[in-house]
């Protein structure tokens, strides 16, 4: 009975109560007899009663049900069911709220995916993003600008971009944008620590349906490898004509020399044809250097591998360098593992050792000391060269490998060295999978140790 009090029913049971009341009253006016007129009360007030009884349970308690329902699915509930078992209005009223609350329980799903698959790519990407509304408000920052600017999302969000962002150029980018309503471009350079790193901005305006500015996203590239390769690629157009320009210059000025005034001192022109001999033999080694680099460097190089006797291999090269150990009465101790096998390209392992060797030989001063040691160590053989020579200093360590970057340009130079030797070595090696670890000290000493994979993939 409890229903009868319940908002709608309870309108309907006082409708009822006055119905029977009314009844009542004509009643006893017409008929004096009490008892056919309680008998005819309480037959109507039965019938009327189960009237409301049946209105409730068809429609009126599963309109509520569908009300709360609903009232699930707007809060977000989309698992909120609804089931009626009638197949009239009210059964139809279920099985489309019940459908409404399937279908946006699937694309609440497809949300989140394509949400996650959005949010892990502007995570993940390697530029950084910031989100700026219309006011100058930051709405988000990535994981790649925290890293390029340090701080945290906090840090960020919710704040004008000129209060957090302390860099003109960024202020001007975000300025252009709005301003010109197109994508504006920036470089600046930016210092996090003692690293210098270098930033291409681009800001782009957002637009709504209506083609009315409502922010702009700004995209921060580190191009600070770019920039490092281009001045890179700049010094090796320099060193190299360079190094061109002194050989073709002497050769160029001693055949004018020979030319225009023919000399009858045999001993003079000698001299002077030696050295254009010399100088025409250090372009070609520098030639040969530079050719090796640019098959090194190709894409589709390949290793010629086949495994050998390291051995064999140092026997074979001592006397190609030997004469230069008498020439500047340097003392060379060899000490190889005679069982070691290495399965590599038998010609490049030939010229690491080679290029060491003739580097420590350059730099190294006359009745002085060079070690060649090759040894096994886990998988791999380690080749190792050291001398007692000038050294570098701990500062040039991390160019040594370079091109034509020379410790003493003097030095090299005069013994005819081209400055690519350890350059050839280091992408020899790297081609290899190897990896190669120098140590120095000045006026003591430089030790640099190669390290080849034992057994090379042989179809590399």
């Amino acid at each position: 009975m409890r229903f009868l009090f319940e908002k709608p029913i309870f309108g309907y049971t006082i409708g009822i109560f006055l119905v029977v009341s009314v009844t009542g009253i004509l009643l006893s006016v017409l008929i004096g007899d009490y008892l056919v007129i309680a008998s005819v009360l309480v037959i109507q007030f039965i019938i009327l009663f189960l009237f409301l009884l049946h209105l409730y349970e068809s429609v009126i308690k599963p309109v509520k049900k569908a009300t709360k329902t609903v009232d699930e699915i707007v809060k977000g509930n989309y698992r909120a069911r609804f089931h009626h078992p009638s197949t009239d209005s009210i059964g139809q009223l279920s099985t489309k709220i019940n459908a409404l609350a399937r279908n946006l329980n699937e694309l609440t799903i497809q949300e989140q995916m394509q949400a996650e698959q959005l949010s892990t790519i502007i995570e993940n990407t390697q530029s950084g993003l910031v989100l700026i509304d219309a006011k100058g408000y930051i709405h988000f920052v990535n994981r790649k600008f925290l890293t390029m600017f340090g701080q945290t999302t906090q840090d960020f969000q919710g704040y004008l971009y000129y209060d957090v962002l302390h860099n003109e150029t960024i202020h001007e980018t975000v300025q252009k944008t709005f301003l010109y309503e197109r994508n504006i471009k920036e470089e600046f350079t930016h210092y996090k620590g003692l690293d210098k790193y270098y930033i291409e901005i681009v800001g782009a305006p957002i637009f709504d349906d209506r083609n009315l500015l409502k922010g702009a996203v700004l995209v921060l590239y580190d191009i600070t490898e770019l920039k490092k390769l281009e001045l890179m690629r700049k010094d090796f157009v320099a060193n190299v004509s360079h190094e061109l320009k002194t050989p073709i210059t002497s050769i160029k000025g001693f055949a004018e020399t020979l030319l225009d005034n023919p000399m009858k001192d045999l001993d003079k022109s000698k001299e002077f044809l030696e050295i254009i001999y010399k100088e025409s033999h250090r372009l070609q080694l520098l030639i040969q250097d530079l050719l090796i680099l640019s098959r090194l460097e190709k894409e589709n190089f390949q290793l010629v591998l086949s495994t050998f006797s390291v051995n064999d291999v140092v026997n074979e090269v001592l006397p190609i360098i030997e004469q230069r150990f008498e020439d500047k009465h340097l003392t060379f101790d060899k000490a190889v593992d005679d069982h070691i096998q290495l399965t590599a390209d038998k010609e490049k392992v030939k010229q690491i050792i080679i290029n060491l060797v003739d580097n420590a030989v350059n730099y190294t001063p006359e009745k002085g000391n060079i070690y060649l040691r090759i040894t096994e160590c886990n998988d791999s053989v380690c080749i190792e060269v050291e001398d007692t020579g000038i050294g570098i200093e701990k500062e040039a360590l991390p160019r040594i490998f370079e091109r034509f970057y020379r410790v003493d340009k003097a030095r090299s130079r005069n013994t005819g060295g081209t400055g690519l030797g350890l350059a050839i070595v280091k992408h020899i090696v790297e081609v290899h999978d190897g990896t190669i670890e120098i140590e120095s000290e000045v006026n003591k000493g430089t030790k640099i140790t190669v390290s080849l994979p034992i057994n090379n993939d042989m179809q590399k």
